[in-house]
């Protein structure tokens, strides 16, 4: 979560009209702490010369795994914050001390570190096998500029086995392709297939990879094809691009908004979240989403007002995570696709701890974060049976 979300916390921490009492508070386990700084066992996170900051963290069978943009590293814990291997560039990381260089190819060793020369890793996801996937840029001298899509080609996805050796790197074409324009979201769905979400300026496009890198499928989002909403708006916006876990769909959630009598603030109408089958490119019926409402006193009246949820993840079987941020952590919304059951939660975040945020949403619905202080970041997760209630996971 990028820092407009804590912003954004802020601006409505006295606004929320929703009681607690009326949803089911998720219970917060604290995992383990990080230190910030470039050693093996911390995390660099505020040293970004030159860099966007897309620090992101995978969990998958209980190992976090943390791509470290600002320390061209990638780190894999356990639940208890033993640090098991580091993936580090040589040339920006001082050598690690606690771990030994390398694995032996019987895997003996326990904890071990690889270097291989990070650029910027970004986003990262990590498949059953526990291979890893992240992206990263490439160097100058093999970026180049799409001029019909008017987007830098300058991303790749990294792939690396379940030791930390690197394997090959994916493209548009596949394995050894040129580069993708940058890289919002990578996805392991079913049979270890991989989805590469790409942010362009005049839409989205997602390319769908199988486990040997074979590219299978290609969609792409143009804005001005967005499927209307059936209320009257003046102009949509995707807000996020996910693919689900256990199918070949793409989940893309719009928010529509109108202007009423030349507002300059544009008022939110609607928001559905469409369902595209990545095979025939068919859209399903869409999931409609409530707007999270909040109160506000004008003229010593109180004046209810709404705005849209925003798409955290999708988990097995469509059931789609929306969040909200509200006084003292966010609001959950979970909807199914095909159904009208919605559940409510809330998860606690600490004012203290609004540095900077990043989420991850397993397969299973158990959510992950990575929530930085000054001078730490603490590695958290939330279990959702308790929102999910009766529905089996």
């Amino acid at each position: 979560m990028k820092k407009i979300i804590v912003l954004l916390m802020v601006l409505f921490f006295s606004l929320t009209s929703c009681s607690r009492s009326r949803i089911s508070s998720v219970a917060r386990m604290d995992l383990f702490n990080l230190g910030i700084g470039p050693s093996e066992d911390q995390i660099n996170l505020y040293e970004l010369v030159g860099k966007s900051n897309q620090t992101s963290l995978a969990m998958r069978d209980g190992l976090f795994y943390i791509s470290d943009t600002a320390g061209d590293k990638i780190v894999r814990y356990n639940s208890y914050g033993d640090l098991l291997f580091v993936i580090y560039n040589e040339e920006t990381n001082p050598p690690p001390i606690t771990l030994r260089r390398g694995i032996d190819e019987e895997g003996m060793v326990t904890r071990w570190s690889i270097p291989y020369p990070l650029r910027e890793p970004g986003v990262i996801t990590v498949d059953s096998r526990k291979h890893i996937y992240v992206a990263d840029k490439v160097g100058e001298d093999r970026r180049s500029f799409d001029a019909e899509e008017d987007a830098l080609l300058d991303n790749v996805v990294l792939h690396f086995n379940e030791s930390g050796r690197f394997v090959n790197f994916l493209g548009q074409e596949g394995i050894g392709g040129k580069p993708f324009p940058r890289i919002s979201g990578i996805y392991a769905s079913r049979d270890d297939e991989i989805a590469v979400i790409c942010l362009l300026i005049s839409g989205w496009n997602i390319y769908w990879f199988n486990a040997d890198g074979a590219l299978l499928f290609f969609v792409h989002l143009q804005d001005d094809s967005i499927p209307m909403s059936p209320e009257q708006a003046d102009y949509a916006e995707v807000d996020t691009v996910a693919a689900a876990p256990d199918d070949r769909k793409l989940f893309f959630k719009v928010d529509y908004y109108r202007d009423e009598n030349n507002n300059s603030m544009a008022i939110p109408e609607s928001s559905l979240i469409w369902i595209i089958n990545v095979e025939t490119g068919a859209y399903n019926e869409p999931m409609r989403v409530p707007f999270f409402e909040y109160t506000t006193m004008e003229n010593d009246k109180k004046i209810t007002q709404k705005l849209p949820y925003a798409m955290l993840g999708v988990i097995r079987n469509s059931r789609v995570f929306l969040y909200f941020p509200i006084d003292g952590g966010y609001s959950l919304l979970v909807l199914t696709a095909g159904s009208r059951e919605q559940r409510l939660g809330f998860i606690q975040i600490k004012n203290d701890e609004l540095e900077y945020n990043t989420f991850n949403l397993s397969a299973e619905g158990i959510l992950s974060g990575l929530l930085a202080t000054e001078r730490e970041a603490r590695l958290v997760w939330w279990r959702t049976e308790r929102l999910m209630g009766e529905v089996n996971l």
